[in-house]
């Protein structure tokens, strides 16, 4: 699974860099088109996401073990379910596009509407598929076939990337020929924003032939009376209302994060130019403190929510403890380290999604160093909320984000009323790492009084050596950084994108290596857990 998202990972980084080369990265364009194409998931999410992700699991899992057919005939009408939801949501999704752009472009003019509609009535139909994708995808995970939704995205990228360089053939990059609002045409919004759609829909539908080799015999089926859903639909209930409250404080957020695109030609047009950051680079930056968590923290996560699912429903507390415990061990050496990585390489990085401007480079290096602080802590809050779920608690969770969704939407308003417009989305940023803070100690505080100790004390003393052995890397790794020029607005770094990869390429190399010498020397166990799956691929 881990080797599946990281290539999928590694291929949307090159997706992402290449839309910062067909349209640059802190402009206009970038801005509308990052906003319109990011909302079909959050719209997904907002909706239906987490019931199909925390809720699908542990009743597949059920109607497997104690059904007679192996709970085809509970898994068929399930799918039908959510395919025929998933498709009335969508289909309320478009119809209402114009007042959603309208809503979430604060401040923006009527041309940037106009643009932001337009690529709205291509990109939302993404909401079925990404369901779609989920759907299938879990009833393969609960079948123990893990690695195929974890690689479907990867078709995905590639269908994107196809398309880009299509569109940068075509069109030209932005630094040599500006797309703007007043240039846009037709063809330009197929090959971005049609295409977009179409690699979605391709992760989707590639599903389909592994689900087919499970030999269950799936099938539409109609009529849910009877077949053991109430369980299922009370979970979901609570989990309907955890995610609408965690993407409406999301939401709001984006919605903040979008008012400095409305006032990019005030600044662009100051002597000097000033660059200010907006939705792309903070999604840019986004992207990357969530790498962790999406190759590592979650295929860890996935395994051990059918493994916490299991012992939750045979009693074995013990069992739950061992692997909560484990997980959260194994993903502190990759989460921490990550942390510390693109603080020291941020410039670079940065840089790497400029579209090969310096100074568009250092306004994203700088959001990145403020949200990574988040990244540990993000896989800490999934897996202590996937606890809950296994033991088909959803109203705990759903409490939880009460309280991380108030703190979200009054840190929004006030950034909204003082913050000013080129400082708002590093406030933005900052507010989704102390977010992850305070929704894992949350969940931290409700676990010790739900199952008493899980074993904290082991996983504090891991992860205070797993800190001070990143922390040592850290300091090889700056200074890789500074004998390369990083410290230096002329220096190798800045020239352009493909020295920025270089940077990062050996930087990289050399506070790995520092990294793993300085596990051995703080004693960290829990490295061998991590590598040991790649080690034994290795071998064979």
């Amino acid at each position: 699974m881990a080797s599946g998202t990281l290539v999928s990972r590694a291929l949307g980084f090159i997706k992402t860099v290449l839309i910062t080369v067909a349209i640059g990265s802190v402009t206009t364009v970038s801005d509308v088109f990052e906003l319109a194409n990011t909302l079909p998931n959050l719209i997904y999410v907002l909706v239906a996401g987490g019931i199909f992700n925390a809720v699908l699991v542990p009743q597949i899992i059920k109607a497997s073990r104690t059904a007679d057919d192996g709970g085809a005939d509970y898994i068929s009408r399930l799918i039908t379910l959510a395919v025929l939801a998933l498709l009335g949501v969508t289909a309320v999704v478009v119809l209402l596009a114009g007042p959603i752009v309208r809503t979430m472009g604060t401040d923006w003019s009527e041309a940037q509407l106009s643009l932001g509609l337009t690529f709205a009535l291509f990109t939302f139909p993404q909401i079925f598929f990404y369901g779609l994708y989920t759907v299938v995808g879990q009833v393969l995970n609960a079948r123990g076939a893990f690695g195929w939704y974890m690689w479907a995205p990867v078709v995905n990228n590639v269908v994107a990337i196809a398309a880009l360089l299509v569109f940068v053939q075509q069109f030209g990059a932005y630094a040599e020929t500006e797309h703007t609002l007043q240039n846009w045409s037709p063809a330009k919004t197929f090959w971005l924003a049609a295409m977009a759609t179409v690699g979605v829909a391709t992760q989707a539908l590639v599903l389909f032939w592994p689900l087919r080799r499970l030999g269950l015999g799936l099938r539409p089926k109609f009529g849910w009376r009877g077949i053991g859903l109430s369980t299922a639909a009370r979970l979901a209930g609570w989990t309907l209302a955890t995610g609408i409250l965690a993407n409406l404080a999301f939401l709001t957020l984006t919605k903040v994060a979008a008012i400095p695109t409305g006032y990019r030609p005030e600044y662009l047009a100051m002597d000097p130019p000033q660059q200010i950051a907006g939705v792309a680079a903070l999604n840019q930056a986004s992207m990357l403190y969530s790498l962790p968590h999406g190759v590592i923290g979650l295929s860890i996560a996935t395994v051990l929510f059918n493994r916490m699912a299991a012992a939750s429903t045979d009693g074995d507390r013990a069992g739950m403890v061992s692997s909560l415990s484990s997980s959260l061990r194994i993903t502190g050496v990759a989460t921490v380290f990550a942390t510390v990585a693109l603080v020291v390489f941020a410039g670079p990085l940065g840089m790497l999604f400029s579209g090969g401007v310096p100074s568009a480079g250092a306004v994203i290096g700088q959001v990145i160093t403020v949200i990574a602080v988040g990244a540990p802590f993000m896989s800490v809050s999934f897996m202590l909320g996937r606890a809950f779920y296994a033991q088909e608690d959803a109203r705990t969770p759903f409490l939880v984000q009460v309280g991380v969704a108030l703190f979200t939407v009054v840190s929004a308003l006030l950034i909204w009323s003082f913050v000013p417009p080129h400082l708002i989305v590093f406030a933005v940023a900052g507010c989704y790492a102390a977010q992850n803070v305070l929704s894992a100690l949350i969940y931290h505080v409700v676990l010790v009084r739900r199952i008493g100790d899980y074993d904290v004390a082991r996983i504090v003393d891991a992860h205070t050596r797993i800190l001070v052995a990143s922390l040592l890397a850290g300091a090889v790794g700056a200074l890789a950084l500074f004998l390369l020029g990083g410290y230096d607005p002329a220096g190798f770094p800045w020239t352009n994108q493909l020295t920025a990869i270089a940077t990062v390429a050996v930087g990289g190399t050399v506070m790995g290596i520092a990294y793993l010498g300085a596990l051995k020397l703080c004693r960290v166990r829990e490295l061998d857990s991590l590598v040991r799956p790649l080690l034994a691929r290795l071998g064979r």
